[in-house]
């Protein structure tokens, strides 16, 4: 009897043009958001949790067991400079995922970001590795390394499908996941937005206490008063 592969592997999937997800890169969550139809932000448990937090680079997608992490190690060999490393485990919360020595391994491969709905540990560690890691919580009980787990394909980490090839970014309002067909279309966007919060900020200044229109708005929808 021939066993099951520990591991199923997908190496080549498409990803955007370096352009674009450098044009992304700076942009603040809430206005990628925006641009993106208001969604594609992840579930708020998955937080920042070392003192790097900014990061935008495209998603190796991982699907590991719970409390194993043979497939996000293995996934590293397959990482390109700039990829984030996102892990699904179910939102497993009895162990880690991930911890320092994963993580510096990592970013000697290229990887600028850790994106987990697990738990990592070693924080102090992950500090001095530097690249941001975004997770559940800390847990200093340790995973084996059995597997199975799933590379490069299809997974969701924090509520939100993601792609191998997707792009992620994050700051210190959350992640946002950004499909890889929709990245020109968020960037467009992101002009619109932008104007539309730099005429909102120059009417607080101002001294505005409800947006343009605002009335005419309730009016639309409807206000009973009860007293």
């Amino acid at each position: 009897m021939i066993n099951p592969p520990a591991l199923m592997v997908r190496r080549n999937f498409l990803r955007p043009p370096q352009n674009l997800v450098d044009q992304l890169r700076e942009s603040p969550t809430g206005w990628v958001v925006d641009a993106n139809g208001r969604r594609g932000a992840l579930d708020y448990r998955v937080r920042a949790l070392t003192r790097a937090i900014r990061f935008c680079g495209v998603a190796l997608t991982v699907q590991s067991r719970p409390r194993d992490n043979l497939a996000p190690y293995a996934a590293i060999q397959y990482a390109q400079p700039g990829d984030v490393l996102v892990v699904a485990t179910d939102s497993y919360e009895e162990a880690s995922v991930a911890g320092d020595i994963l993580l510096g391994m990592a970013k000697n491969k290229g990887i600028c970001a850790l994106v987990t709905d697990g738990l990592v540990r070693d924080i102090d560690g992950l500090n001095a590795v530097g690249i941001p890691v975004f997770a559940r919580g800390l847990s200093p009980n340790s995973p084996h390394k059995d597997g199975p787990g799933k590379i490069g394909q299809p997974i969701y980490v924090g509520g939100v499908l993601v792609n191998a090839g997707d792009v992620i970014i994050g700051d210190q309002d959350g992640v946002v996941v950004v499909g890889r067909e929709a990245l020109q279309s968020v960037l467009h966007g992101l002009g619109d937005v932008s104007a539309k919060e730099a005429k909102m900020e120059a009417l607080v200044a101002q001294g505005a206490t409800g947006p343009q229109g605002f009335e005419q708005l309730l009016a639309e929808k409807g206000v009973q008063y009860l007293d």
